[in-house]
């Protein structure tokens, strides 16, 4: 066995060897940047030996080997697995990244640096260029960003790019590599990337203090009234919760001080607290709302702020599959 192989490549070859339901069992359990990490190491692997197969087997599960399915369709048994885990819709956005890991080191750099310093990278480059490097990072990373660009229309018109984008061709890939003067990797197939559109201008706008959020979403509508309410359609704001079930308010409540939630109710209407109310024991409920009833007076900036932090636990939940947030876009039936 090759004695210098790391232990993400070691993982990555024992997956590969596992049926997709037994390696979708596994991946579930891991964090979506571990799965990106472990997915990129999978779709990198190639001329593997048998030995090597066979030792990785006995290191993790005590002398048992089998034969390899490394070489047969990586990138299929890649997506099945991660589909297994995560379902249709959370997969995409991971399989873009793994799928496209080997050609987007350049990219992938933007992740280590200060929100700050990406916007001074890129602020000299065509606004198409800043879409595309924003599309990228994870959400909270790009509204941190998307804060430090300058002037509230460039700032609109960079989101509607964002909103607008669907896929990236690989000459576009190689000019971000070229920015970070990192080594032009070239596209294995050629294809074009899925990156952007209008749910990552939503996850953005979600990132963004509210009045930011306001004024970008009001500065869009003026120029293009239909991607404004598609955008405003696929945002989760506090009055969303309605949507979850009672499961998932309950575990959400339990993540939640007592000082946030008092808060964020403030500024809430009668459903949001009933739904509220309606998720914790009788007591509980009581000594909410007389703390409700007690609280003075309260500055909307904090009752946004409140609601902004329950917001982010509650998405944080949904990345770790602890709870499912309802509406955001999708057709129900």
């Amino acid at each position: 066995m090759n004695s210098n192989m790391a232990g993400l490549e070691k993982a990555a070859i024992f997956l590969m060897n596992l049926e997709n339901s037994d390696a979708a069992e596994i991946i579930k359990y891991l964090t979506p940047k571990q799965i990106q990490k472990l997915g990129v190491a999978m779709s990198s692997l190639s001329n593997v030996d048998k030995s090597d197969v066979d030792s990785v087997i006995h290191e993790f599960v005590n002398d048992v080997g089998g034969q390899t399915s490394i070489g047969i369709d990586a990138q299929a048994h890649i997506k099945d697995v991660v589909v297994g885990a995560l379902g249709e819709d959370k997969a995409k956005s991971v399989l873009d990244r793994i799928l496209t890991g080997a050609d987007t080191k350049g990219l992938d750099s933007f992740k280590w640096m200060e929100p700050k310093s990406i916007a001074e990278i890129i602020k000299v480059e065509h606004p198409q260029i800043q879409a595309i490097v924003l599309s990228y990072l994870d959400a909270d990373q790009a509204a941190e960003v998307f804060s430090h660009m300058d002037g509230q229309r460039n700032r609109s018109e960079l989101l509607m790019r964002i909103s607008k984008l669907e896929s990236v061709q690989p000459n576009a890939i190689k000019e971000l590599n070229d920015i970070m003067e990192k080594e032009v990797m070239k596209s294995a197939s050629g294809s074009a990337k899925y990156i952007g559109g209008t749910q990552c201008a939503a996850n953005i706008l979600n990132h963004l203090d509210t009045s930011l959020e306001t004024d970008i979403i009001e500065d869009i509508k003026k120029h293009d009234p239909e991607l404004s309410q598609d955008i405003q359609d696929l945002m989760f704001v506090f009055d969303n919760l309605l949507d979850v079930d009672d499961r998932g308010i309950q575990a959400l409540l339990r993540e939640v001080s007592t000082e946030s939630l008092i808060l964020a109710l403030k500024g809430s209407d009668t459903a949001i607290k009933e739904k509220v109310f309606n998720n914790m024991s009788k007591r509980a409920a009581e000594l909410l709302a007389d703390d409700l009833e007690a609280k003075g007076p309260v500055k909307v900036s904090e009752v946004e702020q409140a609601q902004k932090e329950i917001i982010e636990i509650a998405r944080r939940m949904e990345d770790a599959g602890e709870i499912s947030l309802g509406g955001r876009g999708e057709a129900m039936i």
